[in-house]
């Protein structure tokens, strides 16, 4: 079976407390975009010498342990509850790792999706975002792929209806990697004085006064080069530009994206499409 996890972006993500578990509560909005992994998972032969036949082709995988990856970890989630077959499972990487784009997380949900059809679970969706949640915090809004206010530590998912059509997206990613827990360190908690469901009422023109990404001000001390290419969007004509999660990758939102967009930004990661 062949389905293509989705990368998303965050439109706003506000830090507003730390938890007494460590974690911090955010407000955030999760958004697909059209920029997809293509995950193939099949039953094994009876033959197969393990339970996961494992292989990962694609970009950004120097140093990365297939062992780690959340696929087989919701492989193995699954299987401790429910006895599941061998699988082979091919994972072709075109979201970039390590962007705040989700592509993990991503993998990971639609692992989990098409294991409880595959192997006949009958799980509900309720039961499997039970699963996801324990995979990564963000990882449940993938079993839904629709836009989604995430609060909690971004697992409690509420809809919210929003489109960003017409606009066309320009999203770079620069060869640089931002450790979450790093940019977490740095932020100072605050509770926000107005909701994201509230700032997003506002035309899309207004957003880049309101709707901001916490992480921003600490990662761009650190990785100037993000807060330059976030510069260099609005000076391109983004009607909104934003980092995405904590970073590394940023996205603008265009009426219309320059011809040379792939030429502003040497050595970067550079994908467009109309949302």
């Amino acid at each position: 079976m062949t389905v293509d996890p989705p990368a998303k972006i965050n439109i706003g993500l506000l830090i507003t407390e730390k938890r007494p578990d460590g974690f911090h509560n955010i407000e955030t909005v999760f958004y697909p975009i059209p920029l997809f992994d293509t995950l193939i998972i099949d039953i094994a032969d009876t033959e197969a010498t393990g339970k996961i036949n494992f292989d990962c082709i694609g970009m950004d995988l120097a140093g990365v342990d297939p062992a780690g990856n959340l696929c087989c970890k919701a492989y193995q989630l699954l299987d401790a509850d429910h006895g599941l077959p061998p699988v082979s499972i091919k994972l072709h990487k075109t979201i970039p790792i390590g962007a705040g784009l989700g592509g993990g997380s991503s993998d990971a949900a639609c692992t989990l999706r098409v294991l409880n059809e595959l192997c006949n679970l009958r799980l509900p969706n309720t039961e499997l975002a039970g699963y996801a949640s324990r995979l990564g915090s963000d990882c449940a809004f993938f079993l839904q792929q629709s836009p989604a206010l995430g609060t909690g530590k971004g697992d409690i998912l509420e809809p919210i209806s929003l489109s960003l059509a017409p606009y066309r997206i320009l999203l770079v990613k620069p060869p640089v990697f931002v450790s979450t827990a790093i940019a977490y360190s740095a932020v100072i908690p605050k509770k926000p004085q107005h909701h994201l469901p509230e700032l997003l009422q506002a035309p899309v023109e207004e957003w880049r006064k309101a709707v901001s990404n916490d992480f921003e001000e600490s990662v761009f001390g650190k990785y100037p080069e993000i807060g330059a290419i976030k510069a260099k969007m609005y000076e391109a004509g983004a009607v909104y530009a934003s980092m995405s999660g904590s970073g590394s990758s940023v996205y603008g939102l265009f009426e219309e994206i320059p011809d040379d967009a792939g030429k502003m930004f040497p050595d970067c990661f550079v994908w467009s499409h109309v949302l």
